[in-house]
């Protein structure tokens, strides 16, 4: 089927992109909600954070970006989803309906892992509109999730903590991969998601198979959102950025890795 991917930045997203691929689906468009005047917004259903540097996946997978802004709010929160005026959930509706009117598109790559709320959300969209969501990553093992998508080559940073254990001075910027054994002591200890389902850490993929060109972060800062003693927030904006090509990489040898990763799942 032919797929428009929803994109947060994240590595589920991407990971989940790359499942799509694996499993015989062509990903002809990218879609994305971004914020208003500001890099984090307080929603249940979209990662903001990083959303500067989104305009770059366009030229990394050399596919149309489509983006909107979100203006609606957390409305309807309920177990079960109603078309509701106003609500974000209806941002999410007029920008696929943007990519549907542009695009000859079939499905949705959605990189939903546990959330019941975004899965509820994203399906009501989706029967409105025909489409078909795809959702590898529900309810997978987080620990092999993890292991999984570093293994395939997802290169991703944390581009913000919020959990105990998770210093904004120490852990934002960290690839993703250095940080997993640390991620997975907290999640012994403490029952931290390893992969951060209960908003612990969100990330930022700056490189993965099925990119063209690699995302590089020219400038950055640190932002603290809750200077909380136990369990500060905080969030990286990044500033400056760029894409660069990336030497050695032909289309067949993703495929390849894909494949392998598909298999492993």
């Amino acid at each position: 089927m032919k797929v428009v991917a929803l994109i947060s930045g994240g590595k589920d997203s991407c990971y989940n992109m790359m499942q799509c691929v694996a499993a015989g689906h062509q990903i002809v468009a990218l879609a994305n909600l971004r914020p208003a005047n500001k890099d984090e917004l307080d929603s249940y259903m979209y990662q903001t954070v990083g959303h500067q540097a989104i305009d770059l996946y366009a030229e990394a997978m050399d596919l149309p970006l489509y983006r909107r802004t979100i203006q609606g709010s957390s409305l309807d929160t309920g177990r079960n989803y109603s078309q509701t005026e106003g609500d974000e959930v209806e941002d999410l509706y007029h920008l696929l309906n943007m990519v549907q009117e542009k695009e000859d598109v079939e499905a949705v790559s959605v990189g939903a892992i546990l959330s019941d709320y975004q899965r509820v959300r994203v399906e009501n969209v989706c029967v409105r509109l025909g489409l078909q969501p795809l959702a590898y990553l529900w309810r997978r093992d987080q620990a092999t999730l993890l292991s999984e998508m570093i293994s395939c080559d997802l290169h991703a940073l944390l581009i913000k903590v919020a959990a105990f254990g998770l210093d904004p001075e120490k852990h934002l910027g960290k690839p993703l991969a250095d940080m997993e054994p640390y991620l997975t002591q907290l999640s012994e200890k403490y029952g931290v998601h390893v992969c951060g389902e209960g908003g612990e850490y969100e990330t930022f993929t700056l490189d993965c198979p099925l990119f063209k060109k690699r995302l590089v972060i020219d400038a950055m800062e640190t932002v603290i959102h809750s200077a909380d003693a136990f369990a500060p927030v905080g969030y990286l904006h990044f500033s400056m950025m760029h894409t660069e090509d990336k030497v050695n990489v032909s289309l067949p040898s993703c495929r390849v890795r894909l494949f392998l990763c598909r298999s492993h799942s």
